[in-house]
């Protein structure tokens, strides 16, 4: 299998507020760029859209190196996500899942491919994380901005 390499970052201005992914894939000598703002979001949802986007994006099965800086994501996929399901998209706690609509999208996303998840302390000169940075900072400043449906209709 090919192994190919992820990038990924979400912003949010306000947090809720207008908030944007990017994601830089890279394989061998190619690279493609991918960014998208919302009017109103939040910076988890982001993360974990700019994942999705970026998984979604492959093909075919790949090999994957998937670097983020979000704590909150690479955690969610690798220890908590398992609990979650098992537990009907419910907490210890019993409550709902926090954007459990993108869990699902990752969970499946993942699925296809053997990922395997890095983090990076962002804001620390790590180039393809910084452009992550600016690819989704550059798009939540955006006019014409897209609705998160998940959040807009879900949380509000």
């Amino acid at each position: 299998m090919q192994t190919v390499h992820i990038y990924t970052d979400g912003s949010c201005l306000g947090n809720p507020g207008p908030g944007g992914y990017g994601v830089v894939i890279e394989y061998g000598k190619h690279r493609k760029e991918f960014a998208a703002g919302f009017r109103l979001t939040t910076n988890n949802r982001m993360e974990m859209l700019a994942a999705i986007i970026g998984l979604d994006a492959l093909k075919r099965p790949c090999d994957v190196v998937l670097t983020t800086d979000s704590q909150y994501l690479k955690q969610g996929i690798e220890e908590w996500i398992h609990k979650w399901k098992n537990n009907g998209w419910r907490t210890a706690n019993r409550k709902p899942v926090k954007n459990a609509d993108l869990w699902r999208l990752i969970d499946a996303a993942a699925a296809r491919h053997n990922v395997r998840w890095n983090w990076v302390k962002g804001h620390a000169g790590h180039p393809q994380n910084e452009r992550c940075d600016e690819l989704a900072r550059t798009a939540a400043s955006g006019s014409d901005l897209a609705v998160d449906e998940g959040f807009e209709t879900v949380q509000i």
